[in-house]
């Protein structure tokens, strides 16, 4: 690895102003940020609807910042920071594999610098103090049954998605039913993630809503009188983290909301810098077209991040004879006819690109296995459905080098006209645009709306909030059922419920079976890591 002293240089940033966490990691001050550049261009990585096989974003989107350094463009990568959850979980970490990785990647996939840490403290600090505050009676109208808040955990527990607290009289008060999110859930997460300063930064936490009064009232974390002390939490976590991939270039790692369940990105700081420093950037967002790039677009882009200037799309033969019926079992037998069939995701997830107004470039991630036939497939279907290139990705054999083809086709896409386009107004109703993204994004046939959604809905409009819509739904499928493989067109889109996110500006809706807290599967990855006496080494961890 090289010095990190020398990775910010890169940057044109000065080691001396940094502040660094042991030799090969460091914190980047927002006020040493450069001011008045012109800023580079953005690409935004993101893929088809995941399958069982697993596409390799992170691997394409590491392995694209090493190809475009081999043919001497000035690059940097933004990617969100794993969360533990996973890491012990069944996807295992976040910092690509084989040749694109970014390093330190088995720190970056464990503690870091702290930063989920202190998003965690914050958020169950928040949680005491709003009990705290029903307990003393401190707001007049709002009790312990007027509570929203959640508090957040790190590990896949499913024990902690319902619980009591409060048990054991007065003295342990107030006895209420509640539950637990994941940390990559959390508002404050989420926040950190969208916030540009300190002082949004600080507006944003006085925001959130952690509860109502008897009549309808919103209680904020304001009210509670508990922002001062998160700030103090979140000072570091607000810096970016610069790393290296693993061949050198800068990598600036920051945030880690879910793009199932949250917006999916890393943060606006991140971009910002980023995109201030170097000629291109490559970020990557969660998940596929339908949940991670929409909110991109219409999250992130829309409250102030860089907008793109192309967009890469991964695919997979393995995933796209998945989306057209093939079993897990059979994935690594050649069925070029499997490909084809699978290849309407493929066509749908050009489709959501450019209805956003982006030039797509379709990086085909490479398996041992793939077959010419298979390859030529995904490349006829990508040019067919109106991607501006094709390129094969073999950045998780060969590194950089294997990446100057996908390379070339990116920066030839950042030339060529974009027009930028986002799905819905702001003003628009809530229902509204939800029924807009059912239509045009998922292509539903209907929403169900469930019991109380559409009153919540304008409750929320009462208050001023008509925020943009993060959608929590599978990731497994364009529609809400994750059996639905393909590109589903006819389906319903159910409506269980609304959460506001007064801070993070965006109203949480939930659709169909959608869980905000994950369980371990039956094989957890933890059983596989350890560390060794002997080296010191921790072993174990994957990625992906």
């Amino acid at each position: 690895m090289r010095p990190i002293a020398d990775v910010a240089a890169d940057l044109g940033l000065s080691f001396s102003n940094l502040e660094p966490y042991g030799r090969d990691k460091a914190k980047i001050p927002l006020d040493v940020f450069p001011q008045g550049r012109a800023q580079g261009k953005l690409i935004v990585v993101t893929a088809i609807t995941p399958t069982p096989a697993g596409e390799g974003k992170s691997t394409t989107a590491v392995g694209l910042v090493q190809g475009m350094a081999k043919i001497g463009k000035r690059v940097a990568l933004t990617i969100r920071q794993p969360s533990l959850g996973p890491v012990f979980g069944h996807k295992g970490g976040g910092t690509g594999g084989g040749m694109a990785t970014v390093q330190p990647a088995t720190d970056i996939n464990l503690h870091f610098t702290g930063d989920f840490h202190a998003i965690a403290s914050a958020h169950n600090l928040l949680a005491a103090m709003t009990d705290n505050s029903t307990y003393r009676r401190a707001i007049p109208g709002f009790y312990p049954e007027g509570t929203t808040w959640r508090r957040v955990t790190d590990a896949e527990d499913r024990s902690l998605r319902r619980v009591v607290t409060g048990i054991g009289g007065s003295v342990n008060a107030p006895l209420r039913e509640t539950g637990y999110d994941i940390s990559a859930a959390s508002e404050i997460g989420a926040i950190l993630a969208l916030a540009k300063d300190y002082q949004d930064l600080r507006e944003r936490i006085a925001s959130v809503v952690v509860g109502w009064t008897n009549d309808y009232k919103p209680v904020t974390a304001g009210d509670v009188r508990a922002v001062g002390a998160m700030m103090a939490l979140l000072r570091d976590a607000m810096k970016p983290n610069l790393a290296q991939t693993a061949e050198g270039q800068p990598a600036i790692v920051h945030t880690g909301p879910f793009g199932n369940i949250a917006h999916g990105c890393s943060s606006i700081v991140a971009d910002l810098l980023a995109t201030s420093c170097t000629d291109y950037t490559v970020t990557e967002a969660g998940f596929g077209t339908d949940l991670g790039f929409q909110k991109f677009m219409d999250i992130k882009v829309r409250q102030g991040g860089p907008k793109p200037s192309a967009a890469v799309i991964v695919a997979t033969v393995r995933g796209l004879k998945w989306h057209g019926g093939v079993g897990q079992a059979d994935l690594t037998k050649a069925d070029p006819d499997a490909v084809k069939r699978g290849a309407e995701n493929l066509a749908n997830a050009v489709r959501i690109v450019k209805m956003y107004g982006l030039p797509a470039v379709v990086a085909i991630n490479r398996f041992p296995d793939d077959t010419p036939s298979e390859i030529q497939a995904v490349k006829s279907a990508a040019i067919a459905a109106g991607a501006l290139g094709v390129a094969e990705a073999k950045g998780f054999a060969d590194g950089g080098d294997g990446m100057r083809e996908l390379a070339e086709a990116v920066v030839a896409a950042c030339e060529s006209p974009s027009d930028v386009k986002l799905l819905y107004e702001d003003s628009l109703p809530t229902t509204a645009k939800v029924e807009k993204m059912a239509r045009e994004l998922y292509r539903a046939a209907k929403v169900e709306w469930g019991p109380m959604t559409r009153t919540t809905a304008r409750r929320f409009e009462e208050n001023g909030w008509t925020f943009p819509v993060c959608m929590a739904k599978t990731h497994l499928s364009v529609s809400a059922d994750p059996a639905l493989r393909g590109a589903p067109v006819g389906h319903t889109l159910p409506i269980r419920e609304l959460r506001v996110l007064a801070g993070a500006r965006q109203v949480v809706v939930l659709a169909g079976d959608i869980q905000t807290l994950p369980g371990l599967p039956s094989d957890p990855n933890a059983w596989d890591i350890d560390l060794d006496a002997d080296s010191g080494r921790i072993t174990g961890i994957l990625s992906t």
